[in-house]
């Protein structure tokens, strides 16, 4: 099927950037492995973790930080994909690829698609660095966090995919990804529980519930233990229905070309 061997074509091409961009794949690895391994070294003693779902008992810090840690190679991947787009649209590349007897929805989407399948990989990398370093989940566990993981890829990708849409230059992307990648990352509960934040500010408690991150890392945590948390999961594909939706429709000043 014509359309299926587009999407195919334009997953290969991404994975061959990535393959030959080595320094990506190193700094994608890299990044998590020195928040798992000096970070949580330093604030285990201090950070106490009561017994909360999905866990039945207590456990190490450097445990509960590495789903959020998988969730933010996907956040910082998403922007990066956002930013390989915003550069291609400078170098004239994407307008040669909307060339293509295809809908601009259907290109954008093949784009998303292999931005995801990038991190997925990504992802498994880490954890199989973590798995190396004595954190290791059950073994269906691995298998049942790729939906999620896809589904949470699917929507920071598209996140990504909004910015780059409406950034007239690209030097400018780089403020914008600090700028959404920082405050997404840091008010959620990728470090620290939900419960943590509540005892110190209410406030910054609800931002934290409502931002889209929290449930993408609660949604990977849970599935790494082959559970379900319904809310999570709702709130994950609800966003990620309105992020695809703003991000594969056409409107008045959008610069994707």
């Amino acid at each position: 099927m014509p359309w299926l061997s587009c999407m195919a074509a334009i997953i290969w091409r991404e994975s061959l950037r990535f393959v030959h961009q080595k320094e990506r794949f190193l700094s994608a690895l890299v990044r998590p492995l020195i928040w798992l391994i000096v970070f949580a070294a330093g604030f285990r003693a201090a950070l106490g973790l009561s017994i909360t779902p999905p866990y039945q008992t207590y456990v190490q810090y450097q445990v509960y930080i590495v789903p959020g840690l998988c969730a933010m190679i996907q956040l910082f991947n998403g922007m990066q994909s956002s930013l390989a787009v915003a550069y291609d649209r400078e170098m004239g590349s994407m307008r040669l690829l909307l060339t293509a007897p295809f809908p601009r929805w259907w290109m954008f989407l093949s784009k998303l698609l292999a931005g995801v399948c990038v991190s997925v990989l990504q992802v498994y990398a880490f954890l199989l660095a973590a798995a190396l370093y004595g954190i290791k989940f059950p073994a269906l566990g691995y298998v049942a966090a790729l939906p999620a993981l896809v589904a949470s890829g699917l929507m920071l990708g598209a996140l990504g995919l909004i910015l780059a849409s409406y950034v007239r230059q690209l030097e400018n992307f780089a403020g914008i990804m600090n700028f959404v990648i920082f405050p997404m990352f840091f008010l959620s509960s990728a470090l620290y529980p939900l419960w943590k934040m509540g005892e110190s500010s209410v406030l910054l408690h609800d931002i934290c519930a409502l931002n889209p991150f929290t449930h993408a890392v609660e949604t990977i945590r849970f599935s790494l233990y082959q559970q379900v948390s319904v809310p999570a999961l709702a709130w994950l594909l609800a966003t990620l229905a309105v992020f695809l939706l703003l991000a594969l429709i056409d409107r008045p000043g959008r610069r994707l070309a």
